[in-house]
């Protein structure tokens, strides 16, 4: 695995994890919220993840910011 690949993989679980606390939801709200299941998203708050670009789009429409947001270190 790159070391770019891993270093977007930590930002982006960084990123979801506080921003999903500073909403004040769960896990399996956000999951239900962006369309993907519990367990996904406790695999991408963990850096296991290899997500999409899709998915990372649908995780900032549930969480209402924009894609960049998530991305952004």
């Amino acid at each position: 695995m790159s070391k770019t690949l891993k270093s977007a993989q930590s930002t982006l679980a960084i990123n979801v994890k506080q921003l999903r606390k500073r909403a004040g939801i769960t896990q399996e709200e956000l999951a239900f919220k962006a369309g993907i299941d519990r367990t996904y998203a406790s695999q991408i708050e963990r850096a296991v993840a290899n997500t999409s670009l899709g998915i990372i789009c649908q995780l900032a429409d549930a969480l209402a910011c924009n894609p960049q947001e998530l991305l952004k270190a």
